[in-house]
Parts: C-alpha cells; structure tokens; sequence
C-alpha cells in the first residue's frame, strides 16, 4: 500500500465520519485527490465499510459472552455460519485453529436470556458449547492505525 494511501486509512480508521476537506489537511492532499483515493481503497475493499458502534448498555443488551462452538459430530459439514446467521443476538463469528470450530460473541439482555440462546445455538447447529461472560469492556473497535504504520515504507497515521 502506499504511504499517502496508508495514512488515509489510519485517519479513517480513527474517524470514519471526518470529511474530505478535514481528511485532505491531515494527510497534505486536495480534497479531489482525497476522494479519488479513498474511492479506489473502497473499491479495492480496504476501506469495507462505515458504520455506528452501538453501546449495547444502551440499548438493554448489557451482558457480552463469547461462545466456543465445537461440533457434536466432526464429520457434519461445516455449515455452522449458514445456520446461526439469523440468530441477531449473534455479533460476530469466526472460524478459528484448536479444539473449537468458531467462536462467536454475543449479547443478551440477561443471564437467562443467554441461557436461552445457548440451547437456541446448540440445537440449531448441533454443537457443544463453551461460554465465557465478559466482566468490563476496557476497549473494543480499536482502529488498525498501528498495523498500517508498521507496514514497510508506510509513515505514522496523522494525528488529529
């Protein structure tokens, strides 16, 4: 990637609403230049997507879990995203290396509401579960900014 398309990435990344003009002054281009680069990295799928971080406290979600998923029988296919993919409490999920096939991370209302999902999850997938409740969230979401800077040739993001 290069450098001028690096730093424009870390201050997205840090801010996905600054505006083109606010973008142009921190990385030194002009604002059409701007635009004509983070449309190529959006075209490219650097940039995948802009979107609003939900506080789940806020909005009655308040207890996360990270739920281990292991297939009963190992020779099932692997059709667990398929399966769990209209289930909304269900944030994220992904496949990962060792003894469980995916991990997902979800948010509920209450201790029997993720109970509730659990038996959801197992019988709708046909897998054993291994369930660990997040306590405090010192920090999520945290921008790439560090990755893109260690990236050979690249330069520091621009701080605000």
């Amino acid at each position: 990637m290069e450098e001028i398309d690096a730093r424009i990435a870390a201050v997205l990344a840090a801010d996905g609403r600054c505006s083109f003009t606010d973008l142009a002054e921190r990385v030194g281009l002009s604002v059409s230049a701007v635009h004509q680069r983070v449309r190529r990295l959006e075209k490219r799928g650097v940039i995948r997507s802009y979107a609003a971080l939900i506080d789940g406290d806020q909005i009655g979600l308040p207890l996360t879990a990270f739920v281990s998923l292991t297939p009963i029988d190992p020779a099932a296919p692997d059709d667990y995203p398929l399966a769990l993919a209209t289930i909304e409490e269900i944030e994220s999920c992904h496949s990962v290396a060792g003894v469980e096939s995916y991990i997902i991370k979800v948010r509920v209302a209450s201790p029997s509401a993720l109970e509730a999902l659990l038996a959801r999850i197992r019988a709708v997938a046909a897998v054993s579960t291994r369930t660990t409740v997040v306590l405090s969230t010192p920090f999520e979401h945290r921008p790439l900014l560090a990755a893109v800077a260690a990236q050979p040739g690249t330069a520091p993001p621009v701080p605000d």
